[in-house]
């Protein structure tokens, strides 16, 4: 375990345990559903700081770097990482905290982009931050 894997960064921004339904035959966790969780995390963040919609347009390297298991809880954490014209770039984590215990350990992490979007679904500006940002 490098240093960057000692503490999360960012904010927890999603919370879920994993589910039997979400699982391989072996009890892991599908990588995808990891990753719908982060796209969600993403999701909020980037919707909170747009101050409406926003759209995943990229994800750069999403790396596994241990399996989630049944029961386990993830934890995904965002941070903001640059805000342009139209979009957001976040730093998203996923931690896994196994049942009744409390260490956690990460499981993956991925740059996402987001692009805020308008009722037509067109990108926009993103406003101005504000200190509520």
């Amino acid at each position: 375990m490098d240093e960057s894997d000692a503490q999360p960064k960012g904010e927890l921004t999603v919370r879920i345990p994993a589910m039997p339904a979400d699982a391989n035959a072996n009890g892991d966790i599908f990588g995808g559903w990891v990753m719908s969780q982060m796209d969600l995390a993403a999701g909020i963040r980037g919707a909170e700081r747009a101050r409406g919609r926003v759209a995943t347009v990229a994800v750069n390297a999403l790396t596994f770097k241990r399996p989630v298991k049944i029961g386990d809880t993830l934890c995904v954490y965002s941070k903001i990482e640059k805000v342009g014209r139209t979009s957001i770039t976040l730093s998203i984590e996923a931690w896994a905290k196994p049942q009744a215990r409390q260490d956690r350990a990460k499981v993956t992490e991925a740059i996402f982009v987001m692009v805020a979007i308008d009722d037509e679904g067109r990108p926009t500006a993103v406003p101005a931050e504000t200190a509520a940002d």
